[in-house]
């Protein structure tokens, strides 16, 4: 037998160096929230395809300016909300939360894709684009994270002006402006908004209580929550009328919309008429297919 054999051989520091690597990076893409970007991004595709015909450089250009905007806010909202993170199941293991990356760090790296973000959109698609989706991140970080959330059970509702913002990003991208029609779409996402997420803060009610955050549910009780996940649904189908009644899409937007809207009631008024969670998880999931397939049908309809 020679010597040293069987003895375990200590892994190379360039062996053990490579996981910690893998983490670190995989704790920096989670701070910019990708599975939320995936349908923002989708909405500012389709919303281009509505005010045009823009070429697959400029799409490309616009979502990743998209992208880094909303990462570097998603970055710094892990930091501010760390403390929240840490009382609630779901959010207990995100990076700043759990130690992994410091809230220096994450807030450093938030406004470093934010600047990205400014600085490509500026250079490459235009000024207003730039513009507005600053002001998205702005909203999201200052007046949702660190205002509405902590102080009103209408932080979801206000502050969802943050997250319809992509909408005009993609319009000035293509037309270096607004419209009417951009607005619209503007408004279909913010009165999207609330149902879709007291949909899960109805599933996610404890976890909210114990961390002191004044959702819906928790304030005014699931009752109430979901009466009014059953008007702003209603008020949601009659926004999304907008575009035809102006005369900016056609029948092929017309029916889709009409179908998507008496499904998304129809979740809805299940989810009021049972009261059961099961129907919270239900209509959370449908509303996130109503969004994809209302732009999709908006994108087709648009070019038929």
């Amino acid at each position: 037998m020679q010597p040293g054999a069987g003895a375990q051989t200590a892994p190379s520091p360039a062996a053990a160096a490579a996981p910690r690597a893998l983490t670190v990076i995989r704790d920096y893409v989670t701070l910019t929230k990708p599975t939320v970007q995936s349908l923002l991004l989708l909405t500012t595709v389709t919303t281009m395809y509505v005010a045009g015909s823009p070429s697959v450089q400029l799409i490309l250009l616009t979502c990743l300016g998209g992208a880094l905007s909303a990462g570097g806010a998603g970055a710094i909202n892990h930091a501010v909300d760390r403390d929240i993170d840490r009382t609630m199941k779901r959010t207990a293991d995100r990076p700043v939360a759990s130690g992994r990356v410091s809230p220096g760090a994450a807030i450093g790296f938030g406004c470093i894709l934010g600047a990205l973000s400014f600085l490509l959109l500026a250079t490459q698609v235009n000024l207003p684009a730039a513009a507005l989706s600053l002001s998205g991140l702005f909203g999201y970080v200052f007046v949702y994270t660190l205002w509405l959330k902590r102080s009103t059970p209408q932080n979801i509702v206000i502050g969802g002006a943050a997250g319809a913002v992509p909408p005009l990003v993609a319009w000035a991208a293509v037309t270096g402006g607004l419209s009417g029609m951009a607005f619209y779409l503007f408004a279909i996402v913010f009165f999207w908004t609330p149902p879709h997420f007291w949909a899960l803060s109805l599933l996610m009610k404890e976890d909210y209580e114990a961390a002191r955050i004044p959702m819906l549910p928790v304030v005014a009780g699931e009752d109430e929550t979901r009466r009014q996940i059953m008007l702003y649904t209603v008020l949601l189908y009659a926004v999304t009328q907008l575009p035809f009644c102006a005369g900016g899409l056609g029948a092929a937007y017309l029916v889709p919309s009409m179908v998507l809207g008496a499904a998304f009631i129809g979740f809805s008024y299940m989810l009021l008429r049972t009261k059961d969670r099961r129907w919270a998880l239900r209509t959370y999931l449908f509303s996130l297919l109503y969004l994809a397939l209302l732009f999709v049908s908006m994108a087709i309809a648009a070019h038929v």
